[in-house]
């Protein structure tokens, strides 16, 4: 993760940890997004308050000396991304139920990346609204991570020095232009169809995290971060080989097995183990 001698505001910022998500976790620091009063800050989790910060860590912020009360605030996305770059097939099993989907003959050999636009984003409880012409909408659970520093032609043993904290992310997906299109930038696209947060975890590692979709309260997706074909230091090296990578920005790691559609009025939960559960309902957009 980033070092905390990368940023002066930073550093000072994780001098002073949050405790641990779980026992089996280091000292962390969840950082949230939210409005209060008509505006929009920054800020750490610390019980049922936020720790305002002028800015984002990984932009520079530091505490105010402010505390905003969890219960008068509106929760957003927590990252603003310039872009969110989204690896597809990064799981065995997902890329066995995907055939029928995408012409795969196997597991890719680089990873599979796509694009989604930032005016995608949502936060936590915040609608994903279903489009007319859309016959086939599904969620799919993510570990996602933020980028905390730019990242251009990273190696792989400096990536993690390159990202902020992990998050939890829903690909939410039109199939049937999926299928149709042959490329999937309005598959993807549509507004509302990146859900992310709750929070960024800064100081988690992330492997062994379980990535969990629930609808409704049914468990539909469940693995462990560990079975990731391409893992999270080799996606930041390669994807950062590519494109250059900004602070905030967000790599979508990819969706395990057990993807299945969602309808107007269900109940979507993306939970990733240390990091939270970012829960959005189903609204008809016609």
């Amino acid at each position: 993760m980033l070092p905390t001698d990368d940023h002066g505001g930073l550093a000072r910022f994780f001098s002073e940890r949050s405790p641990p998500v779980a026992s089996s976790d280091p000292p962390v620091t969840r950082i949230a997004r939210y409005r209060i009063d008509g505006s929009v800050h920054y800020g750490a989790c610390e019980g049922d308050a936020y720790r305002r910060m002028s800015d984002a860590p990984w932009r520079g912020g530091e505490p105010t000396g402010h505390s905003d009360p969890q219960a008068r605030t509106t929760p957003l996305a927590p990252c603003e991304p310039t872009k969110i770059v989204c690896v597809g097939l990064n799981y065995r099993a997902h890329v066995a139920e995907s055939t029928s989907l995408i012409a795969a003959a196997g597991p890719p050999s680089e990873p599979l990346l796509f694009l989604k636009p930032p005016s995608a984003v949502i936060g936590p409880g915040a609608p994903i609204r279903y489009p007319a012409g859309v016959t086939r909408l599904d969620p799919e659970g993510e570990l996602a991570v933020v980028i905390g520093r730019r990242a251009t032609r990273v190696a792989v043993a400096d990536a993690l020095d390159h990202v902020a904290g992990l998050t939890a992310f829903n690909d939410v997906s039109a199939r049937n232009y999926q299928k149709s299109d042959g490329q999937w930038a309005r598959a993807k696209g549509f507004d509302t169809f990146a859900p992310i947060g709750p929070v960024v975890v800064c100081g988690l590692d992330w492997r062994g995290r379980t990535v969990e979709c629930r609808v409704n309260g049914e468990t539909r997706q469940r693995a462990s971060t560990d079975d990731l074909l391409f893992d999270v230091p080799f996606l930041v090296s390669f994807i950062s080989g590519v494109m250059t990578l900004e602070p905030g920005d967000v790599i979508a790691t990819g969706t395990p097995a057990g993807v299945a559609p969602i309808h107007p009025g269900d109940r979507v939960c993306v939970e990733i183990s240390g990091v939270g559960a970012l829960e959005n309902a189903v609204e008809s957009g016609a």
